[in-house]
């Protein structure tokens, strides 16, 4: 497996997920949202693996701010996304191709099965 985890510090679910890959002694890479950005690369494959409105969080000040409700193009939201990290939901965690969004151990766990 090859885990990244993309969140910030003060989430309470991106810590879960942290908490959840070193009980398990499984390696992960963690990207704090707040240093460093996705790449478009890295967003585009996350898109296709959970879609640009799961990455959304629509309870974000960002969200009402830049009116993103009234955007229906995709790639207007991915270059929002790359642009305003805050936008996020997280944790987004990818492993590969696939990822998840939020608190989804369930998945994780499938994850860890396939190995």
């Amino acid at each position: 497996m090859n885990i990244q985890i993309f969140g910030v510090k003060k989430c309470f679910d991106t810590k879960k997920a942290e908490r959840y890959f070193k009980e398990r002694k499984i390696k992960y890479q963690y990207i704090d949202l707040e240093v460093k950005e996705i790449s478009k690369r890295e967003l585009q494959t996350i898109i296709t693996a959970v879609g640009i409105n799961e990455l959304i969080n629509t309870k974000a000040k960002e969200y009402k701010k830049l009116n993103v409700e009234q955007i229906r193009s995709s790639e207007i939201k991915a270059e929002l996304l790359l642009k305003n990290p805050k936008l996020y939901k997280t944790p987004i965690v990818r492993n590969g191709k696939k990822a998840t969004v939020g608190v989804m151990m369930d998945i994780w766990k499938e994850w860890e099965k396939e190995e």
